[in-house]
């Protein structure tokens, strides 16, 4: 049962980022109204509100048939709109950024709750017109629900100008890098927390692992999402320890060991393992924070690019770096994972120093000939080795990645002043 519900988490988690997800729920959501709105019109609730509010019912089936087709063809042209809107700001981000924000941005919920509020009144106000006989004369046209339809779509272009200017603010690039911020802020903490809760000598002593059991994945895909419950409650009951030698967002192929066990493990074991971890061809930063490094390492390096050329949008992402890293220090890079004064589970980890190199690297290579951009970077190390860092060797990490970034950066710029000013900053 649990493995039941582990499944059905996993699959909900990887349909809600989808862009169709919240339009069909709250179209479906619009398709039962309709036959709730149907029960009470036979119970006779629109004669009763004729008697009681006779202004706001409409009583000649002409009328009702004209405004509600009138606003059918409304919300379909909003609805058109609107789905170009968030094509353009996909195809915008992905040329001006990096691709890699697409997922991001298409599980954004503002959007796919308003396209859906637009499919629901259309749905509803479709299903209610075909209801409507205007030459019969002895029929009773369904007031309440026409007055209800009236209303929805009045709400639908409440909800279009709030559209346009979500729209517009979720194409600026601060938006954009302040929103994989918060979420990677949130990931990060919530490890964090866990972490302090740990026994630090049970971690230290989590044995080496290359003479244990190895087993691989039976299909190809990126490591997104583990049931760490179940995956520990099958270790303990096996009385055996787990490694996954995979850190999470990596690529993971088939026929290469993917974990680990102390004792050899059957067949059904190992499935049952691998069924509570998830495989998917894309992620979010919400489920990994090391992709937030990623996506704004990219955002700068595309924005240094000579066909972006925008050094401003470089040195926010370089703003943000700075303080993920800084958050990032206060994580050990141990995978250990405690439970009852056990240590039953060990995940491989991205450490501080890969972290840190991958993401200098992009940088040095496409930054290191532009000063300013130099500079914000030796700021942002120098700024880092102030912190106070959970691992030791943090600091000395941070000192390799500044030496290595001065010394780049004195092979490629070519002005004497800027040269000057570089070394005064390496000697201070």
């Amino acid at each position: 049962m649990t493995r039941l519900f582990t499944k059905l988490t996993t699959f909900f988690t990887s349909i809600r980022s989808k862009i169709a997800f919240y339009p069909t729920v709250i179209s479906l959501g619009g398709f039962i109204l309709t036959f709730l709105m149907k029960a009470l019109e036979n119970s006779g609730i629109s004669k009763h509100l004729q008697e009681v509010l006779p202004q706001i019912v409409l009583e000649d089936g002409d009328t009702a048939l004209t405004i509600l087709s009138a606003c059918i063809g409304g919300l379909i042209s909003m609805m058109v709109f609107s789905f170009s809107m968030v094509m353009l700001l996909l195809s915008q981000a992905s040329s001006n950024f990096s691709p890699r924000l697409l997922p991001g941005l298409i599980s954004d919920r503002t959007h796919q709750i308003i396209l859906g509020t637009y499919l629901a009144t259309i749905l509803y106000n479709i299903i209610i017109l075909l209801g409507i006989e205007p030459d019969d004369k002895t029929y009773a046209l369904p007031g309440l629900s026409i007055l209800l339809g009236i209303i929805l779509t009045i709400m639908c272009l409440c909800a279009f100008i709030y559209f346009i200017h979500n729209i517009s603010q979720s194409i600026q690039i601060n938006n954009i890098l302040d929103t994989i911020y918060q979420k990677s802020i949130d990931r990060l903490e919530l490890i964090i927390s866990k972490e302090e809760e740990k026994d630090s000598d049970l971690i230290n002593s989590f044995p080496e692992t290359k003479d244990w059991h190895s087993y691989s994945v039976h299909g190809s895909g990126y490591f997104q999402n583990i049931s760490l419950k179940n995956i520990m409650d099958i270790a303990e009951a096996h009385d055996t320890r787990i490694y996954i030698c995979q850190p999470k967002g990596l690529f993971v192929l088939k026929n290469v060991p993917f974990l680990y066990s102390e004792k050899e493990l059957e067949e059904e074991t190992i499935d049952a393992l691998l069924s509570n971890i998830n495989f998917a061809r894309g992620e979010l930063v919400e489920d990994n924070y090391i992709l937030a490094f990623k996506q704004m390492t990219e955002i700068a390096v595309k924005a240094m690019s000579p066909g972006v050329n925008d050094p401003g949008t470089a040195i926010n992402a370089i703003d943000y770096l700075t303080e993920l890293f800084s958050l990032r220090m206060k994580k050990r890079d141990s995978g250990v994972l405690v439970r009852d004064g056990k240590a039953p589970l060990k995940i491989a980890t991205v450490n501080f120093k890969e972290l840190l190199y991958f993401t200098m690297a992009s940088l040095r290579r496409y930054c290191s000939s532009d000063p300013i951009i130099v500079h914000k970077l030796v700021g942002m190390l120098r700024y880092l080795i102030e912190q106070d860092g959970k691992e030791e060797h943090y600091k000395e990490t941070l000192k390799n990645e500044l030496e290595i970034l001065l010394k780049a950066a004195n092979e490629a710029l070519t002005a004497t002043v800027d040269k000057e000013r570089l070394e005064a900053v390496r000697i201070s």
